[in-house]
């Protein structure tokens, strides 16, 4: 019956708006200008040609499926998976990597803000946005610590026209979610500005109405940008941004039967300038300064007793100066080269102190066409950080041209994720059942002092294994992939590994005397993730654009791996009560990784002429089908591993999001669309509250 409902009410959309559509015309086809990327290698490449896996959203992608914040459009690209945390942040893994591994930058520099790992992508707006970039598979050589995984960057518009534009728009949805936009550009000669606001609000909704409280709280946040670029001549400009972001909402929980009630408040401050140099036709330098603050308090008490459940502040600082240049040999090839330092600060509670890392770092890149048909990039960085060991990481990408419509590209490079501040210097202990948990460098000396305390039943590891610094998570990914264009045809396969070591996890390193553990974080686990991807689009007409993507994905614990090959690990068979022995094909993977995940996508543009006699696109309409496969959120046996007896499955489902656009008067657009078209809900996935349907009315100057 769901499956009819989307085929009855896509077909009524597209009825609707070939009735109030003008004349359909055929349009002439235009052959656009390549997208340009800027993330990949620092520099301006055509996307066909990068060496390196890379998805482009485009601005017109973006505002055609209606989506208003950064994870909802990431989560409908192949390959790119939204994971929740245990703070309720969305992040993302790419090629199985999980989100703790993925940098996000905006305008190419980072956000900070990660309390339990994932950073929180719904804090984006996508109201100002130009394009999004995401590079897969290792990045540290451009980008350093948390490029693990790969690097998602956001780019903002820079005005062209000496014109007033802009828009302003208002969408309100289910749970009385509104979005309201304002967006001004405009260039004075010498002088171009950009203001953008966004408010963002929603009443909530619950899940589990037999429950206490909500699954989602009311919220509302406002994030405001300007920014501001200045031509001082032809060969020196100066670039400003400043953003601010406010986010308050209702918080409550359930603990022991009573319900907690208090309000949960995020607020985060950027600041970025850029002096770009040209000093000829071949030689052009960038000086940067970046600094960023992120802040966020929750409060959570019983209102009858006044009771404090949960009390805790984060406060992060970063700041970043960098000088970077670009060099262009003639007929040899481009060299980019950059250092800086940055430092960063957290003050947090269970913290007993602000505590903070600096580190100095140098890259240098070589991009080359050795012959007509091969690109070669060659790149490294060197980072000296004042926590852990030095990092090198060197990176190496090649595309060669089989012929006009074939290309083959190939990388492999070294990632690494420093030890955070968290698993340094957290001193954590649960007032309710009495563990602890503490960061490596404090756990040696808070260990003492809780055996002075004679809190402490026995030490289970020595003081060498405390004293040896934590070392960063590492890892070497490889990608090999096929591209094909041509006509109306384009599609990309691309082969992925990486191997992870060095990651980071708690172990037990001593009991208390209360019978519960002290914690602390350890060097030991390696995983690896492998598979592939395939994207392909096919121009059906001028109007038509149907696209489709697939991935294969395995991601496995090594170690895990070998104790189920070697018959060590067991579960009980619900079915007969029986203890078995785990085999590896019941050995499933990793927490929170499906197997397969795929998207099927269809934009079809009615053109026709507008007020102005010019021939545009007067409507359109969208259907975007999401696949996830089945996939385990913990381990509920016991064994330490996901296997085909644990219970926290959760099946294979699809998601159909539509949209539905309509130009008035040349200047007015009204959106109308639905996500999770099909009604699917699952109390153990809270972003999925059913159908989510909005009505949205832009204006555009």
């Amino acid at each position: 019956m769901k499956y009819k409902r989307l085929i009855i009410n896509t077909l009524t959309i597209l009825s609707f708006l070939k009735a109030v559509s003008q004349e359909v015309i055929d349009s002439t086809q235009i052959n656009n200008l390549e997208e340009v990327i800027l993330t990949a290698t620092r520099t301006e490449r055509q996307l066909s040609s990068l060496p390196m896996p890379v998805t482009l959203i485009s601005k017109k992608e973006i505002l055609q499926s209606g989506t208003i914040r950064l994870n909802e459009i990431l989560s409908e690209q192949t390959g790119i998976i939204t994971v929740a945390d245990e703070s309720g942040f969305e992040g993302i893994q790419i090629q199985g990597i999980a989100s703790d591994y993925i940098l996000i930058l905006i305008d190419g520099v980072p956000l900070v803000g990660r309390s339990a790992g994932n950073f929180d992508l719904s804090r984006l707006t996508v109201g100002n946005i130009k394009q999004i970039e995401v590079v897969k598979g290792p990045s540290s050589s451009l980008y350093g610590s948390e490029a693990l995984g790969g690097v998602i960057n956001i780019i903002t518009e820079k005005p062209k026209s000496e014109e007033l534009q802009g828009n302003a728009s208002y969408r309100l949805g289910s749970f009385v979610q509104q979005d309201i936009n304002l967006d001004i550009k405009q260039r004075f000669k010498k002088l171009r500005y950009g203001f953008f606001a966004n408010r963002f609000s929603s009443e909530g909704y619950d899940l589990n109405p037999e429950a206490e409280g909500q699954t989602v709280n009311p919220f509302e946040n406002y994030t405001v940008n300007g920014r501001v670029y200045y031509d001082f001549n032809d060969k020196l400009s100066l670039f400003t941004s400043t953003r601010f972001y406010d986010q308050v909402q209702d918080a409550g929980f359930t603990f022991n039967d009573v319900l907690f009630e208090g309000d949960s408040k995020e607020r985060e401050w950027n600041a970025h300038a850029r002096l770009d140099q040209k000093w000829n036709e071949k030689f052009t330098t960038a000086y940067e300064f970046y600094y960023t603050n992120y802040v966020a308090n929750e409060r959570l008490a019983n209102p009858m007793t006044e009771e404090v459940l949960s009390d805790s502040d984060f406060d992060q600082k970063l700041l970043r100066p960098e000088i970077r240049g670009n060099y262009a040999f003639t007929n040899a090839g481009t060299l980019t080269a950059g250092l800086g330092f940055q430092y960063d600060a957290l003050d947090r509670t269970f913290f007993d102190e602000l505590v903070s890392f600096n580190s100095q770092y140098v890259y240098a890149q070589y991009d080359i066409n050795p012959i007509e048909r091969l690109n070669v990039i060659a790149g490294a960085r060197f980072d000296n950080h004042s926590e852990y060991s030095n990092q090198f990481s060197p990176k190496l990408a090649m595309r060669y041209k089989l012929s006009d419509a074939f290309a083959i590209k190939g990388s492999v490079g070294y990632g690494f994720k420093a030890p955070d501040f968290r698993q340094l210097y957290f001193d954590f202990t649960n007032s309710a059942v009495g563990y602890t948990v503490l960061g490596y460098n404090v756990a040696l000396d808070k260990l003492q002092e809780l055996q002075e305390q004679g809190q402490i039943l026995n030490v289970l590891v020595s003081e060498d294994d405390l004293n040896n610094p934590l070392e960063a998570e590492s890892s070497v990914g490889y990608n090999l992939g096929l591209t094909f264009k041509e006509g109306k045809w384009n599609s990309e396969l691309n082969f992925f590994r990486n191997d992870i070591k060095n990651l980071i996890d708690t172990r037990i390193i001593a009991r208390k005397t209360n019978g519960q553990n002290i914690f602390s974080y350890v060097n030991f686990d390696e995983i690896y993730t492998t598979g592939f991807e395939i994207n392909t689009g096919y121009k059906i007409t001028d109007a038509i654009n149907v696209s489709a993507g697939y991935q294969l994905l395995y991601a496995y614990d090594k170690n895990k791996q070998q104790d189920v090959e070697d018959g060590q690990v067991f579960a009980r068979d619900p079915g007969t009560n029986q203890t078995v022995a785990v085999t590896q094909s019941d050995y499933f993977g990793l927490v929170n990784r499906s197997r397969h995940n795929a998207n099927f996508k269809v934009f079809y543009d009615i053109a026709g002429v507008d007020a102005k006699g010019n021939r545009s696109t007067i409507a359109n309409i969208n259907l975007r089908l999401l696949y996830r496969s089945k996939y385990a959120q913990f381990d509920t046996n016991g064994n330490g591993l996901i296997d085909s007896y644990d219970t926290s499955f959760i099946d294979g489902f699809v998601t159909a999001n539509v949209a539905a656009s309509k130009t008035f008067y040349t200047d007015f657009t009204l959106q109308v669309g639905a996500n999770n078209l099909l009604d699917y809900t699952d109390n153990n996935i809270p972003t999925l509250p059913g159908i989510q349907g909005y009505i949205k009315l832009n204006y555009q100057f």
